[in-house]
């Protein structure tokens, strides 16, 4: 974390990158059917659970929605590593911008295993708001995601 002098001598604590990851996700379909259906960012609103947030627009290639406490957070799909990884990178809070990481995984079984990751620049007072937020939020895609079956349907 990085503190420069601000008006009249104060310090200004800057941003700091903070990681979240969420526990590994066992799902019903291969890698590759994960990979494809959210590959189309509008298939995502199978996996936000409706009380978690509001005003929720998704597009093919983008998605905006409000989070209470947080404001309007805005997501586009900005990197694919077929069949392994997803990125979406957005904002939040009007500035802060993060990624938020999909890994895949195949299993022995041949099915998909997947873990979420996201990274934002937070400041100190952020991070100590936000932490139990995005944790929980990130346990309820993966749930939502165990528990989803239609993997070849499309939106």
């Amino acid at each position: 974390m990085e503190a420069q002098s601000g008006w009249m001598g104060h310090r200004i604590v800057m941003a700091a990158l903070s990681n979240f990851e969420s526990r590994k996700g066992s799902l019903s379909c291969t890698p590759s059917e994960i990979f494809d259906f959210v590959s189309d960012i509008r298939n995502l609103r199978q996996f936000v659970p409706e009380n978690v947030v509001e005003d929720l627009v998704i597009e093919e290639n983008a998605c905006s929605f409000s989070v209470p406490a947080m404001g309007k957070v805005i997501i586009r799909l900005s990197e694919k590593e077929p069949v392994k990884k997803l990125v979406y990178s957005g904002n939040a809070l009007q500035s802060n911008d993060f990624s938020l990481v999909l890994d895949i995984m195949e299993t022995a079984g041949g099915k998909a295993e997947v873990m979420l990751r996201l990274a934002a620049y937070m400041n100190p007072v952020m991070k100590m708001m936000a932490s139990g937020l995005v944790s929980d939020f990130l346990e309820k895609l993966i749930m939502e995601m165990e528990r989803f079956r239609n993997w070849k349907q499309k939106a």
